[in-house]
């Protein structure tokens, strides 16, 4: 969700600068909404593109960090626990 929200607004940011020129009114020109339209539509694009390559290159990445590491370690058996130490006498 972090990363969805950094890129998103990193997005409205980017377009914003690009297309909103004039801030003397409240609702966006016809020209600074399609401006808009299109800018978010190649930044999705984009993102989906990115994605895509990112998702085709994990497997063989993680692939090639098992086998540099080679097979995953067993746990050792944990050594017996020790005699309980001394507490104060009481009962």
């Amino acid at each position: 969700l972090r990363d969805f929200l950094l890129v998103y607004n990193r997005m409205t940011e980017l377009c914003f600068r690009h297309c909103v020129c004039n801030l003397n009114y409240r609702l966006l020109t016809g020209r600074e909404e399609s401006c808009l339209d299109s800018c978010a539509a190649r930044l999705v694009r984009a993102n989906h593109r990115l994605m895509g390559a990112y998702v085709g290159l994990v497997p063989a990445l993680l692939q090639r960090r098992a086998a540099e590491h080679g097979p995953p370690a067993e746990p050792s058996a944990l050594p017996a626990s020790p005699e309980p130490a001394p507490g104060p006498a009481g009962s």
